[in-house]
């Protein structure tokens, strides 16, 4: 993406109804959305559900077109790529899809204890060097926080093409005594006879060059304990 592009889209951004961009600041002191993201962002008091790191938003946006009584919420730091699902989501007016730009490590000051019914982490980095092992999105730091925002019954849904970061969670699901509802390794094989299963649906620009590359998509669905 040429400089002058991507900071046109920056600019855009400010504009975009569907766009939440508050400053570090307002993150750190609570963000005025933070339990009113039903009443105040969407009106309604459908579900809501929180793709972390969406990137261009494909799920967000791709999801809520498909079940447009749930709420969906794309949250990346990188305005360029939420750009393209903010577009996306005006032009065909999809009022149940919005996008917060914030650091992931911040979410908890953007959302009220309880206040978010799924969360959706897909193609994460896995970090793999023991050093970066607290910035594992998936990590018991995150997941504790994850279960602060997560309704009781809530659940986390994790897509990857790294079968490293996928072992990993379920070694950290184990001894946290979590509850698993679904595990695949390969869900293009395992999951074929299910085409209508939210793993199927889209293929973000990522995935799309795991899978060319003969890299197996894997996928865990859990939640906490009551």
């Amino acid at each position: 993406m040429g400089g002058k592009n991507k900071l046109a889209r920056f600019k855009e951004l400010d504009k975009l109804s569907r766009v939440v961009q508050p400053t570090k600041d307002d993150v750190l002191k609570g963000i005025s959305l933070r339990g009113k993201w039903n009443s105040d962002f969407f009106k309604n008091k459908n579900p809501i559900i929180v793709e972390l790191g969406c990137g261009r938003g494909e799920y967000s946006t791709e999801l809520g077109s498909r079940n447009r009584n749930q709420n969906f919420i794309g949250v990346d730091i990188k305005g360029a790529r939420i750009w393209y699902g903010a577009k996306k989501v005006i032009s065909e007016e999809m009022d149940n899809v919005g996008f917060l730009r914030t650091r992931i490590e911040w979410i908890k000051h953007c959302f009220s204890p309880g206040e978010i019914d799924e969360i959706w982490i897909t193609f994460p980095d896995p970090q793999i060097k023991f050093q970066r092992a607290k910035h594992r999105m998936v990590s018991p730091d995150f997941l504790s926080v994850y279960h602060t925002l997560l309704k009781p019954g809530g659940v986390i849904h994790l897509k990857s093409d790294s079968e490293f970061l996928h072992g990993y969670l379920h070694g950290i699901i184990k001894v946290h005594e979590l509850e698993i509802h679904e595990s695949y390794h390969d869900i293009y094989n395992q999951l074929s006879d299910k085409p209508e299963h939210n793993a199927f649906a889209v293929k973000t620009f990522y995935e799309k060059i795991w899978i060319n590359s003969g890299k197996p998509i894997n996928y865990l669905k859990f939640s906490f304990p009551d």
